[in-house]
């Protein structure tokens, strides 16, 4: 059965031979049985017929291997035919030799060689190297001279065999004079055929071989086949014999075990030998589960080798096809060469001609097309300099405009601040200015930034809106006139702080943000979280805060465990924290809208809270600092585990206790540090006995929660989240230093009040701020604060003491004094009995 490269030829196998009179069909037996009387001439006498057996690769799936074939040359044709014997009458196939190219690979097994013909490539293999090599110096060389010879006249139709050409008539036993002369030849055609010659005496093999009978020959490879299964055998046969030789020796051991148990004389001696066996059991056990191991860890790594052989296959096959690609490509142009050359001299010319005309037309083309291309080169630059001229002035334009809307903003508020202190120079004074004042007043506070003209909205993209990016309200909305004022006064302030802030440093901000790439403690980190953190990037960066804090803390499934628990029992607090959800933040939009999923998530998260952290369950503030990690986090355990590291890791044990013992010292330390670092605002608030902790408390509760504008406040939070409770201390002395000259013209007591309430509200300047908090306010050690904790803890602790043992004494002695009535006075069960 042959491959997929001979079915073809077989079902058509008489079209090589087409061409041939009829009655040639029956000469190739003729020309073959004689053939081996015509090999044992020499060859000055006749010229050889180049045939011989050879092995060739062929077949389909698991069948493909090897076989045998006979295979003669044509001279006429250029083709190499094949058959099964060399008594086939018909050839299974041909190989066109006329284009064909011959490769040996060093790689390859001995005696392979390839013929690559335009349409498919044969694989064949010789006995040995040096039959491989006549091979193939026969088969270039009659190429050549197949490509270098005159058409030779066509054969009589009984001259000789079809193929086999006038070279053959000799061996047919006729008279080589009647024969037609060969073609005159080329001086360099007659010099490569006598080295060829002589190069063919070297290969002794095939003058020997060919007079050869072929019965010899079938009976050679039969006792090579007979060899090849003797080897077999004798190979298995000892792999037998080593196999007895082990069982023998086990049995000779078993034996030698037996012998020494039958020969102790005690049973002592004999438990002893069965123990001793034991311990060898015991010991080829183990052995036994080491190469277990062993083998385990082989065959592991025979697995990995062997994906890797597979991946390198792979790659091997890759590289097959686009090597095969390649030949193919190679095999068509050398088919598209010799068939230019074997072309007609006029019809060259007249190519040649036309070619050179193409190549006219394509240097006008390729001119036009220069030409064309240095005027799009220099269209390209002059557009892109327009371009970055356009750019450029965009960009002052926007500049000019910020800049413009930010003095707009200021002269605004300068208006609204000064209607307000024409309002306080009148008073309740009556009359037409009063009314007039009020009006514009009234007309101030209704105009807003949208209901500007059309031209002003263009120019003003960044105007004033009514909710920030996190929902807070921008301007509040007080019942008192006055403070309605102040707020429109404050947001004017913050949008032209903004504006200003745009270009010159929020936008490198957002670069150097943008640029840093993965978190890492650092100082560069942190001069960027005391900057304050962009909008995009603030979820991300308090997300890795949060789990620098509390990464010993989290488990997987806390949260979801914790909601189940509050879900399956009510929690003692729940009732406190569903009177505080509706108070949480009453100006932002995602606590006050009813179709808000805002407040069902704070509620889960202040009761997991409860659960998580017995000791202090709920305490009022604890809402609005899960409502800020909701805000920009917007996610319930992401807010879960923020409140949890600042309650549990930043803050100190007791400042969310029933006593709230560590609020009340720092807030004394607060008064420490006002005096150290601001001492005419202390002295002028001690003079006026003014108790800065009703105001400040709540600062360090909520971390500003309810007294900064969300901007600021955010920007608080960046850095109090990486550096801790030091940073309240450092904004909340900045803020006093922000407003002491302020509070330094206030000289009554209940105006200071006042003022405290509302005056970090108006702070919009948060550089201005940031700067106090982190440069004026230094040197601030974490030494001296720890220090000053220390001392007011202590004696904080002693005065809660002193309260408790007066207690004590207090119900004491109303105890030892009984419950009594008052001697004249009446009962409450006497006046009920009275008609």
């Amino acid at each position: 059965m042959e491959g997929a490269q001979e079915n073809p030829a077989e079902s058509g196998s008489s079209v090589p031979w087409s061409e041939e009179p009829a009655d040639s069909a029956r000469v190739p037996e003729v020309s073959l049985s004689e053939e081996s009387e015509g090999c044992t001439r020499p060859l000055e006498a006749a010229p050889q017929k180049l045939c011989g057996y050879l092995s060739k690769f062929g077949g389909k799936g698991p069948i493909r291997g090897w076989k045998s074939r006979w295979f003669f040359f044509d001279e006429r044709k250029c083709h190499l035919y094949y058959s099964r014997t060399a008594q086939d009458a018909n050839p299974l196939d041909s190989i066109d030799l006329s284009s064909a190219v011959f490769d040996c690979k060093a790689d390859a097994e001995e005696g392979t060689f390839e013929i690559k013909t335009p349409n498919r490539i044969i694989t064949l293999k010789a006995a040995t190297k040096q039959v491989m090599l006549y091979w193939l110096q026969q088969l270039q060389m009659k190429r050549w001279e197949f490509h270098n010879s005159l058409p030779a006249p066509p054969a009589a139709p009984d001259a000789a065999l079809a193929g086999n050409g006038p070279a053959l008539r000799p061996e047919l036993g006729k008279d080589p004079a009647n024969s037609p002369k060969p073609t005159p030849k080329s001086s360099l055609t007659t010099n490569l055929i006598q080295k060829a010659k002589s190069q063919s005496n070297t290969f002794p093999l095939f003058s020997e071989g060919l007079v050869r009978n072929r019965t010899a020959q079938e009976k050679v490879l039969a006792l090579e086949q007979q060899v090849l299964m003797l080897t077999k055998e004798l190979k298995a046969q000892k792999e037998l014999v080593k196999i007895l030789h082990k069982a023998l020796e086990a049995a000779q051991q078993e034996k030698r075990v037996s012998s020494a148990y039958l020969a102790a004389a005690q049973d002592k001696d004999r438990l002893e030998l069965v123990r001793h066996k034991v311990r060898q059991i015991a010991e080829l056990g183990q052995r036994v589960e080491v190469l277990e191991r062993e083998r385990e860890s082989l065959a592991q790594t025979a697995s990995l080798r062997e994906q890797e052989i597979q991946e390198l296959q792979r790659h091997v096959q890759l590289l097959l096809d686009k090597n095969q690609a390649k030949q193919q490509v190679i095999c068509k142009l050398s088919e598209k060469v010799t068939q230019d050359f074997m072309k007609a001299p006029e019809e060259a010319g007249r190519d040649f001609l036309s070619q050179q005309e193409k190549m006219e037309h394509l240097k006008d083309d390729m001119e036009a097309y220069r030409t064309q291309n240095r005027f799009l080169n220099s269209e390209i630059h002059q557009v892109t300099k327009i371009w970055r001229k356009v750019a450029e002035k965009e960009k002052a334009l926007l500049m000019k405009c910020a800049y413009l809307q930010a003095q707009n903003c200021r002269v605004e508020s300068k208006y609204l601040a000064g209607l307000r202190r024409l309002q306080e120079a009148l008073g309740a004074e009556a009359g037409e200015c009063s009314g007039l004042l009020r009006q514009l007043i009234q007309e101030a506070l209704q105009w807003e930034a949208s209901e500007a003209s059309a031209e002003s909205a263009v120019l003003s993209p960044s105007a004033v809106s009514e909710y920030d990016e996190y929902g807070f309200l921008t301007v509040p909305s007080y019942e008192v006139e006055d403070l309605r004022l102040l707020a429109k006064i404050q947001v004017l302030e913050v949008h032209s702080h903004q504006l200003l802030a745009h270009e010159a440093v929020q936008r490198p901000l957002r670069e150097r943000w943008a640029a840093l790439g993965e978190l890492a403690p650092s100082a560069e980190l942190k001069q960027l979280l005391r900057a304050g953190v962009p909008h995009e990037h603030r979820p991300r960066v308090w997300r890795w805060l949060i789990r620098l804090r509390v990464q010993h803390l989290q488990a997987p499934g806390c949260y979801q465990e914790l909601l189940s628990r509050s879900q399956a029992c009510k929690h003692p607090a729940a009732r406190q924290i569903e009177l505080d959800l509706n108070r949480t933040f009453p100006n932002n939009k995602h606590f006050t809208c009813p179709t808000s999923g805002f407040p069902d998530k704070l509620r889960r998260v202040l009761l997991a809270f409860s659960w998580q952290n017995p000791t202090i369950g709920y305490c009022q503030g604890l809402n609005r600092l899960a409502a800020i990690a909701l805000l920009v986090l917007d996610e319930e355990e992401s807010a879960f585990w923020c409140l949890v590291a600042i309650v549990e890791t930043i803050m100190p044990a007791d400042y969310y206790s029933k006593t709230l013992l560590a609020s009340q010292v720092d807030q004394r330390v607060l008064q420490d540090l006002l005096l150290e670092k601001l001492p005419r605002l202390t002295a002028h608030l001690g003079q006026r006995h003014v108790d800065l902790s009703f105001i400040t408390f709540n600062w360090f509760l909520v971390v500003f929660a309810d007294s900064l504008i969300s901007n600021i406040l955010l920007q608080v939070w960046d850095a109090f989240l990486y550096e801790g409770i030091k940073v309240v201390f450092r904004y909340a002395l900045a803020i006093f230093k922000y407003n002491e000259e302020a509070l330094l013209r206030l000289q009554d007591s209940l105006e200071i009040y006042q003022y405290l309430h509302f005056f970090t509200k108006t702070i919009c300047d948060s550089r201005k701020l940031m700067h106090i908090a982190f440069n004026d306010m230094n040197p601030f050690p974490m030494k001296q604060l720890r220090q000053l904790r220390a001392a007011h803890r202590e004696r904080l602790q002693a005065e809660l003491n002193e309260l408790e043992q007066l207690k004590a004494e207090y119900l004491e002695t109303r105890a030892a004094q009984g419950p009594s009535a008052t001697e004249g006075c009446p009962s409450e069960d006497e006046g009920d009995a009275e008609p």
